[in-house]
């Protein structure tokens, strides 16, 4: 399940997953990333996870395809959960885009929203 939320200053979003990422999540958000991204330069994206499980296989495939599409067109990322996994997830990205890319515990969502913001 997805939750996104768009700022008023146009290049931040905001994302609140948990259980799994469907394709029908992608559906959502895809368009909203996209017209960000044709907008907006130094796009900032906060991904919270909270009681996630991963992706499906379909949302896997469509998250992978939307990364790498788009790896060099992200300002910043926060990326903010709670399973020792979701930090690994963060190391792994960072190689495959210029954002910068950062994990925060669900206890410092605080801290990684005025980071993002920043």
């Amino acid at each position: 399940m997805i939750r996104i939320e768009k700022e008023k200053t146009g290049n931040l979003i905001k994302t609140y997953v948990s259980d799994k990422l469907t394709r029908e999540d992608y559906d959502q958000l895809i368009p909203i990333m996209e017209k960000t991204l044709e907008d907006w330069s130094n796009v900032r994206w906060y991904f919270e996870m909270q009681d996630f499980k991963g992706w499906s296989m379909q949302g896997a495939f469509i998250d992978f395809s939307f990364s790498f599409k788009h790896a060099n067109e992200l300002g910043k990322l926060a990326m903010v959960g709670e399973k020792q996994w979701q930090e690994s997830l963060t190391q792994v990205m960072k190689p495959f885009t210029k954002a910068d890319v950062r994990y925060f515990s669900l206890e410092e969502k605080e801290e990684a929203l005025q980071w993002i913001k920043s």
